[in-house]
C-alpha cells in the first residue's frame, strides 16, 4: 500500500508520536522511511548570522539522522534530507520528487511560537498534499 513514507522532523520531542507512528507503518508496510528537516533561511546583512544558519542546518542534519536510527534499529530502511526554504513547500516538493506514498506529521513542533509556526505549517500541508497525510497529536504527558 505504501512504499515511501515521509516524516518530516524538527528535532523536538513533539514529533515523538509521529516518528514512531511513520516508523511502525514503514515496517508494516515494508515501506522507505523519508526523514526531512527544513532550515528557513536568514536574511540580514549582519554576517554574524552566518554561523546561526550553519548551526540550524546542523541541528537539522542531527534531528534526521536520529530518525535514521531509530528506523534502523526496528529494520526500516531510511533516508534523510535537509533542505532550506518555506518548510510547507519543501516538503510538498519534497513529496512530488520523491513520489512520496504518505506523509505523517506531528501536529505541533517546537514550544511558543515555533510550536505555532510547526502547527501551521502541517495545516498547509494537509490543505495542499496530493498524498495522503497522517497527523499524529503530540500529548503533553509525554515530554
Amino acid at each position: 500500500m505504501y512504499e515511501r513514507i515521509l516524516v518530516p522532523t524538527d528535532g523536538s520531542t513533539a514529533v515523538d508520536g509521529a516518528i514512531e507512528r511513520a516508523i511502525d507503518l514503514a515496517e508494516t508496510y515494508g515501506a522507505t522511511l523519508h526523514a526531512l528537516a527544513v532550515v528557513e533561511p536568514i536574511y540580514t546583512v549582519n554576517e554574524g548570522l552566518g554561523s546561526l544558519y550553519d548551526t540550524l542546518e546542523h541541528g537539522a542534519q542531527e534531528s534526521t539522522d536520529e530518525v535514521a536510527k531509530r528506523a534502523e534499529a526496528a529494520d526500516v530502511t531510511a533516508i534523510t534530507a535537509v533542505r532550506t526554504g518555506v518548510p510547507h513547500r519543501e516538503i510538498l516538493e519534497y513529496v512530488d520528487d520523491e513520489g512520496i506514498d504518505l506523509v505523517v506529521m506531528g501536529t505541533h513542533g517546537r514550544t511558543g511560537l515555533g510550536r505555532y509556526l510547526l502547527g501551521s505549517v502541517t495545516e498547509k500541508v494537509v490543505r495542499l498534499s496530493d498524498v495522503p497525510v497522517l497527523t499524529v497529536r503530540h500529548r503533553e504527558d509525554e515530554d
